[in-house]
């Protein structure tokens, strides 16, 4: 793992890539960095686990690489991999590895590799039954007095006007007939998650991020993340909602406005857990 960086173009899809509900485009490099810009912002740090000096950390759902990047230049003796379906933005760094493997069919790491694994919003790509086994993959891989961490996002904004929740409700609908997780139970039991895979410290926060031009920096990001997600899923929308294209334009305008005059929110759930020492005999 520490020495060529894995050949990002090879080998077939993995089957996985049809479970993620936002559709391939271009345009995703730039939606998902101003997801991490706005992160970055609002809880003013990358984690919250309170790692020392890690010399390997791994993200899983790694998207367009930035945080990687970032965690570079905070740990720069740190190795740090990055792990996705889909290759993100291109890093020339001989201490950073992209991998491509999907997490629901086990990660190609030996046990007790790293010293921090992060995981960031994968709601929208792991079946709900596939969370546990997903999480306990993360343990796997994690040190003894390492640090799991997850991040992902709640099932609506709050407080949120009518087209929003409609948009809401049909981003539900779509996420419910892929297997994924549209009620956000996953969500709420991220704590239970790390502890049934055998973490201890755990510890959770939820988060709250302006979505508009009332928020600042970040709620404006959030809110370009919105009209370009949305956006996307416009075919989704109107084979699986019947919503139809000028429909969708309007409750996504209709929305942005909500957002704005209600100072509306995006809540976050994030948990992280330590991997116990190893028993002493």
């Amino acid at each position: 793992m520490e020495g060529s960086r894995q050949d990002e173009a090879g080998g077939a899809p993995q089957p996985a890539a049809s479970r993620y509900l936002f559709p391939r485009h271009p345009g995703e490099v730039n939606r998902l960095d101003l997801q991490h810009y706005a992160f970055r912002e609002a809880m003013g740090a990358h984690y919250f686990a309170p790692i020392q000096s890690p010399e390997r950390i791994l993200d899983v759902g790694t998207g367009t690489g930035q945080w990687c990047v970032d965690m570079k230049a905070e740990f720069p003796r740190a190795l740090i991999v990055g792990l996705d379906l889909v290759l993100g933005k291109p890093v020339r760094d001989g201490r950073y590895n992209f991998i491509r493997a999907d997490v629901t069919s086990g990660l190609p790491f030996p046990p007790e590799t790293f010293d921090l694994v992060h995981q960031r919003l994968l709601r929208a790509g792991i079946p709900v039954d596939a969370w546990p086994g997903s999480v306990a993959e993360l343990v796997r891989v994690t040190r003894p007095g390492g640090w799991v961490e997850l991040m992902e996002i709640g099932k609506e904004l709050t407080p949120g006007g009518p087209a929003t929740s409609e948009l809401i409700g049909c981003l539900n609908r779509l996420a419910a007939l892929q297997g994924l997780d549209p009620d956000g139970r996953v969500v709420l039991g991220l704590d239970h998650l790390l502890t049934e895979a055998g973490l201890n410290r755990v510890t959770s926060r939820r988060i709250e991020l302006p979505v508009g031009e009332w928020g600042g920096r970040p709620g404006s990001f959030l809110a370009s993340d919105m009209r370009a997600m949305f956006t996307r899923l416009a075919p989704a929308f109107e084979a699986r909602c019947s919503v139809t294209q000028p429909r969708k334009v309007e409750l996504v305008r209709t929305a942005l406005s909500e957002c704005e005059e209600l100072h509306s929110c995006a809540v976050f759930l994030c948990a992280w857990g330590r991997r116990p020492e190893a028993a002493t005999r």
